[in-house]
């Protein structure tokens, strides 16, 4: 899996109910066709993005199907997660 482009935004909490920051991530990501991840229509990842007392952590994320927006029941490996997180951070607004 690699990271080709991002989007990312910072996610207000207008009712203060969310301890720190939250930042949404639309990732572009590239993967082997032999990849179960693998789309023909493109193949998405959102990050929901924390940071709270200087810990930064996925929240939530989930794979999409870029074209159709339509949600993939994958998970990310334990190298992959990591790969994101450092990304995340590296690139949060």
């Amino acid at each position: 899996m690699e990271i080709t482009e991002h989007s990312v935004e910072h996610l207000e909490d207008p009712f203060g109910l969310l301890k720190g920051e939250r930042y949404e991530f639309l990732l572009d990501i590239k993967v082997d066709e032999e990849d179960e991840l693998y789309s023909e229509l493109g193949t998405g990842l959102r990050i929901i993005f924390s940071v709270e007392d200087g810990q930064q952590k996925i929240a939530q994320y989930n794979f999409f199907e870029k074209e159709s927006g339509q949600v993939l029941d994958f998970e990310l490996e334990d190298d992959e997660e990591e790969m994101v997180l450092q990304y995340c951070s590296k690139h949060m607004g």
